[in-house]
């Protein structure tokens, strides 16, 4: 009994991921900017990846490969927002403006 729950979280788990990562790659294509289209990468990162680790480490059980699947999903926690905030800052330095921003004012 206890199995079958395992495998019906762990399958929830896998659609979510599936689910959060074609929404974010749909955002990835049709966002109009570099900073919307940041947004959307950091939903594939941070939900789409992680849910997709938890399905995996409730499928291998406790053994050496939930830890290497636990150290992955920190990696990810930790450098998706710093490679967001790169993205950006770099996009601003290089002049990209937001889409709704003309010339030292919002609309």
């Amino acid at each position: 009994m206890l199995d079958l729950l395992i495998q019906i979280i762990s399958i929830i788990s896998f659609v979510g991921g599936v689910f959060f990562i074609l929404t974010g790659s749909l955002g990835l294509i049709r966002l109009p900017d570099v900073f919307s289209r940041i947004h959307a990468a950091g939903m594939i990162d941070t939900a789409g990846v992680s849910f997709i680790i938890l399905g995996m480490i409730l499928q291998s059980g406790f053994s050496l490969i939930t830890a290497k699947l636990m150290f992955i999903g920190i990696f990810i926690f930790f450098t998706s927002p710093i490679t967001s905030h790169i993205t950006a800052n770099l996009a601003r330095k290089k002049g990209v403006d937001p889409v709704g921003k003309t010339k030292g004012k919002t609309l």
